[in-house]
């Protein structure tokens, strides 16, 4: 499990399976982030992690502060699924 800042909206939400670095991901949260300031395009800080290791999410089983940060262009992820 880590975190995924998206810069631009591929127009995912919670529950959706994205693929990045020939990886299948599952959304566990989305959260948009400078909708009125801050960058020019909408951020997504998503919490992502691989579809065994939802019920770890599910349980709050991780310390959000330890978790590995990868920022990402939306054009670099492909869309699988794009919301639950």
């Amino acid at each position: 499990m880590h975190k995924l800042i998206v810069n631009g909206d591929p127009g995912i939400r919670k529950g959706a399976v994205v693929e990045y670095d020939e990886t299948e991901y599952v959304c566990f949260s989305v959260t948009r982030q400078g909708e009125f300031s801050g960058p020019e395009r909408p951020q997504l800080w998503c919490l992502v992690g691989e579809p065994g290791e939802r019920d770890r999410f599910e349980r709050r089983a991780f310390l959000s502060l330890h978790l590995a940060v990868e920022a990402v262009d939306a054009d670099e992820l492909i869309v699988h699924r794009p919301r639950a």
